[in-house]
Order: C-alpha cells, then sequence, then structure tokens
C-alpha cells in the first residue's frame, strides 16, 4: 500500500478487530496484514499503548499445552473506537473531495 497507517489508524483497525471478536497477537497481526503491510514488532507496541490506556483488557487461555494471551475491548475501547469511526467518515469524505472530485461535504 502506498500510504502510511499513523497511530490512530492503527488504534482504530487494532480496535475494529477486537471489537468483533477476542483475538491473540499474532491473529491481530495476519488480519492488520491482509490489507496493510504490518510487523509484529509495530503491533506489539500498539497493543500495550491500548491496554495500557484501558482500551484494551487482557487474559490468558491454554492453547497446545501453552497459554495464548487474548485482547478484550473494553468499555472505554468502545467509545474510543467510535469516535475513530466517526472521524475516519469525516476524514474520508474530505479526501475524496480532493482527489476524487466529488462535491464537498459539509
Amino acid at each position: 500500500m502506498t500510504y502510511q497507517l499513523t497511530a490512530p489508524l492503527l488504534d482504530a483497525c487494532v480496535l475494529g478487530i477486537v471489537a468483533k471478536e477476542d483475538s491473540y497477537g499474532y491473529t491481530l497481526t495476519q488480519k492488520v496484514r491482509e490489507l496493510v503491510d504490518i510487523s509484529e514488532s509495530t503491533l506489539y507496541p500498539v497493543l500495550r499503548r491500548l491496554q495500557k490506556e484501558s482500551f484494551l483488557e487482557t487474559y490468558d487461555k491454554p492453547f497446545q499445552g501453552r497459554n495464548r494471551r487474548y485482547y478484550k475491548i473494553t468499555n472505554e475501547g468502545e467509545k474510543i473506537l467510535s469516535f475513530y469511526q466517526d472521524e475516519w467518515e469525516t476524514y474520508k469524505e474530505k479526501v475524496d473531495v480532493l482527489i476524487k472530485g466529488k462535491e464537498e461535504v459539509e
């Protein structure tokens, strides 16, 4: 992809995935990578920060003799995700005006 993912947009992507279902780090990375080139080393600091900001919480679940750390969205995470979704729609509409020549949005 030509465009870089900014920190807030990456946060929104991660929260959007986790809002659908609790996920562990590797699965999150794979889902984001389907659309954007990102490494696990980029994603894990994002997960830690979202957890520190109380947007995500974790729990461990056994899998094949090992524990997997799952991430779950919190109520605060759902609120910030809703904010990000609204901001994204506005941003998208404004960029469309500039690059697609669409009618201006109010």
